[in-house]
């Protein structure tokens, strides 16, 4: 098994998901509650739940009055989404076969007043009428690094949910990154949100 380097840290979830719950509100998913956190007027729901062998379940949920396609149409511009994602150098769209998509991707990130770099290739499955994009790790420095995104039709707007499940490499001091975990998983759930009301506005 190996040990985890310095330059690991840094994958803390730009962009990328699975869920062993489809379509389970986040009420459902997380029992234990939820935490508020607020940016610009907005809040967002969100909560972290500590597994065994250093492993973290994340979850953000923010509600939005853009219509549920064009959110989805955001999170599938695989090509672009370094344009608007924070930490997100790069954005390849390397396989698509059908529904199933593999996407190479390098991630930057401030640390410890310096600036490193990481490489992770992604497999998403696309689920375009149940609005859930699942995705795992295929090669990468965690040990486990799977997710989804889901987005819902509520009665005024939809609701975006970011899910995360991450189990760090030996070596890594994953109660350290907890903090950062939250707020990159609150920053790129904001940044599909902003971009999705450019093009909506647009």
């Amino acid at each position: 098994m190996r040990e985890c380097r310095l330059d690991d840290l840094l994958k803390i979830g730009p962009i990328h998901f699975s869920s062993a719950h489809p379509l389970t509100p986040l009420q459902a998913l997380f029992p234990r509650g939820l935490r508020a956190a607020g940016s610009g007027g907005e809040t967002i729901q969100q909560t972290m739940e500590r597994l065994p062998a250093g492993t973290r379940r994340l979850a953000v949920q923010l509600r939005s009055p853009i219509p549920v396609e064009v959110l989805w149409d955001v999170l599938t511009d695989y090509a672009h989404l370094a344009d608007f994602i924070p930490n997100l150098s790069s954005s390849e769209l390397v396989m698509r076969d059908g529904p199933t998509v593999r996407l190479q991707q390098v991630g930057s990130q401030q640390l410890m007043g310096l600036r490193f770099s990481a490489q992770v290739l992604l497999e998403l499955r696309e689920f375009k009428p149940d609005g859930m994009l699942l995705f795992e790790m295929l090669k990468g420095d965690f040990r486990r690094f799977e997710g989804s995104w889901q987005v819902r039709e509520l009665p005024e707007g939809s609701s975006l949910l970011y899910e995360l499940t991450v189990q760090g490499c030996l070596g890594m001091p994953i109660a350290l990154i907890e903090e950062r975990l939250r707020d990159d998983l609150s920053s790129n759930l904001y940044a599909v949100e902003q971009e999705a009301k450019r093009r909506w506005t647009a």
